[in-house]
């Protein structure tokens, strides 16, 4: 699936590899993993004609401040809401925080703010969520 990002894995080889998401059909529940992204009005809605809404989708929520530097590769809290909402899934589950300080935001910044875009979105409580570190999650 495609994904907005940019990549530089050597001195003079910017963006010269993909960087996208997938789909993956287990039976009958569909999983949509996005990867690392930037938000795109035009990507994330076509996602769900192509491939159906999924049952479940790991969107980021990390690493996004400042604004004028990374809205162009990584989507903040409430994209990733938008996102939640453009694809139809059933169950979004926050990843891409946490691990490391990349960026400038607070480590447990992400969280609130993705609970105040839900909130905002008039998203569902369980619709969107924030598993603990080793969670397992049925949907």
């Amino acid at each position: 699936m495609p994904a907005r990002h940019w990549c530089r894995r050597r001195p003079f080889g910017t963006n010269l590899r993909l960087w996208g998401g997938f789909v993956l059909r287990v039976g009958a529940r569909t999983v949509y993993f996005a990867g690392d992204s930037g938000y795109d009005p035009v990507i994330f809605p076509t996602i769900s004609q192509r491939c159906g809404a999924p049952d479940l989708a790991l969107l980021p929520i990390g690493a996004y401040e400042p604004r004028w530097f990374m809205a162009p590769h990584h989507m903040n809290p409430a994209e990733a809401v938008q996102v939640h909402c453009d694809v139809g899934a059933g169950l979004s589950l926050a990843m891409h925080w946490g691990t490391f300080q990349l960026t400038d935001e607070g480590r447990e910044e992400p969280v609130q703010a993705l609970e105040a875009a839900r909130r905002a979105a008039g998203v569902a409580e369980g619709a969107f969520r924030v598993p603990l570190q080793g969670e397992s999650v049925d949907f």
